[in-house]
């Protein structure tokens, strides 16, 4: 019963800040052009800070793990290369493809790693998490690039994808906090205040917004894709990847950070970079709503079996 109640109490706020801002929207309360602005403001501002406070505050040398890196990028390696393969031969649709491959290999690891990881662990041991995100991030934007330019049609530009990466706003505030640590900076009292108040703003925030990004468009022309999407995002992955993790040995907090980043539902950033490449954005988008749905129950039960198991 613990263990119930207490997956219940991680995963419920979540649900219930998503739903405030899907209400939000449904009353009329945020406008399509301000929930464009503040998704723009709290992935540019907001959780860049949240990423360079939780390594900054963080015994970064003592969270850093060869082995979980390693099994981190080489999961998303090989799942990004399975799907290159798999998708062709199950959808005719290029426009279509594209987004099925990034919305099924990338997860909404930012929005929900940290929270769930300090819901678990602790705010002070979740490092490890931390590390994970400021590596996989800017891998899932490099692999969504080549992705949509592939069944876009058009040549994949080095040139760009590094671009996008080296100006992705994760991987600086990633980039500033190691440095932080290393040089042993400590800023004063007052911006310490001032960036910790700004951290604590951007999971809430960001949940909020994805609620209020929810559409319930006609989903009968792409039920098919909607289902493969969703099933291989929430049941096929994970099924498949947190048992090797567990026999690999991950325990706690690693074990939570792989766990979420492979079971999260997909990116609501997938939506955005769909439109910008000549995808089929509508399906991106409905792929966001369906996952991130579906993903309140997927994540309780993989939260609460994996507790009652002991694993963390």
């Amino acid at each position: 019963m613990d263990n119930l109640l207490l997956s219940f109490n991680v995963i419920s706020p979540i649900f219930l800040l998503m739903a405030l801002g899907y209400l939000l929207t449904r009353f009329k309360k945020l406008s399509s052009h301000t929930l464009d602005q503040m998704n723009d403001i709290s992935f540019k501002v907001f959780f860049p800070l949240l990423l360079f406070n939780s390594i900054y505050k963080t015994d970064v040398q003592g969270s850093f793990s060869l082995k979980l890196v390693g099994w981190a990028v080489g999961s998303v390696l090989l799942i990004f290369v399975f799907l290159l393969l798999v998708i062709p031969l199950i959808e005719k649709d290029n426009r279509k493809r594209g987004v099925l491959v990034q919305g099924i290999f990338r997860s909404n690891f930012v929005i929900f790693g940290l929270p769930i990881s300090v819901a678990l662990c602790g705010e002070s041991n979740i490092g490890p998490t931390s590390i994970l995100i400021a590596i996989i991030v800017p891998l899932y934007n490099a692999f969504s690039i080549v992705a949509l330019e592939i069944f876009r049609g058009e040549k994949i530009r080095i040139g760009k994808i590094l671009k996008g990466v080296a100006t992705n706003p994760f991987v600086i505030a990633a980039a500033l906090g190691v440095a932080a640590f290393l040089l042993r900076l400590r800023f004063p009292a007052s911006v310490e205040s001032f960036i910790g108040d700004c951290a604590k703003i951007a999971t809430p925030l960001a949940l909020i917004l994805l609620g209020a990004s929810f559409r319930f468009d006609d989903i009968r022309p792409n039920l098919r894709q909607i289902l493969i999407g969703v099933l291989g995002k929430l049941v096929l992955m994970p099924m498949v990847f947190i048992p090797l993790y567990v026999m690999a040995g991950f325990r706690d907090v690693e074990l939570v950070a792989l766990v979420v980043m492979i079971g999260a539902p997909t990116a609501v950033s997938t939506f955005t970079m769909a439109g910008k490449m000549d995808a089929d954005q509508t399906l991106a988008g409905q792929l966001v709503v369906f996952d991130s749905l579906g993903s309140i129950l997927t994540m309780f039960l993989w939260i609460f079996s994996l507790k009652q198991l002991g694993m963390f």
